[in-house]
């Protein structure tokens, strides 16, 4: 079998349970190609975090990113179409994980500059991705072409606060000082 199947060389795909095609560049393509490319991201940083051994309670960070990837494929699904949906609980335990990851930080005090270790950076990097991602669902959303759970919205938005503290959580863990930005 082929990994292509020059179906889509016209600029059309199709979604699952769809036979109807639809452009590329259209605001369905362009949310799922967001998230896909998050949580291809999302690789990158468990990779790296795998040789770090970094834990949070019980769970290695590396399995709470694992995770939050399979959870981006069923986001994926229900975008497309499948009655998949990531639900309550999945919102709840990433509350609990950085809720987890708070009481381990200093507060948030200022905006800080992305830095420090290179996983802390990808993570925060993983984050604007998270953001470019919610904003193509909402807008898929908005404009009626596929309606998304409530859930789904609030797990994207969660998703960006995650990523943003396991990004301070490795640098603390590192010793590693937040940056804050001068404004000059």
């Amino acid at each position: 079998m082929a990994l292509y199947t020059t179906k889509g060389d016209d600029g059309t795909t199709t979604t699952f349970g769809c036979d109807q095609r639809m452009s590329k560049s259209s605001d369905i393509t362009e949310a799922l190609g967001a998230l896909d490319e998050t949580n291809s991201f999302l690789g990158m940083c468990k990779v790296i975090v795998a040789d770090s051994n970094l834990t949070l309670g019980t769970k290695s960070v590396r399995d709470i990113v694992h995770e939050v990837q399979s959870d981006m494929f069923t986001i994926q699904a229900e975008l497309a179409g499948a009655d998949k949906r990531v639900g309550e609980q999945k919102v709840k335990l990433l509350e609990r994980i950085i809720a987890e990851v708070e009481e381990t930080l200093p507060p948030i005090r200022s905006f800080f500059i992305s830095g420090g270790t290179e996983l802390a950076s990808r993570f925060d990097f993983a984050r604007t991705l998270a953001r470019r991602a919610e904003r193509r669902v909402v807008g898929v959303n908005d404009e009626g072409v596929q309606n998304v759970d409530k859930y789904t919205l609030a797990y994207l938005n969660r998703l960006s606060s995650l990523l943003y503290a396991l990004a301070r959580y490795v640098n603390h863990r590192y010793g590693i000082a937040e940056d804050t930005p001068d404004y000059k």
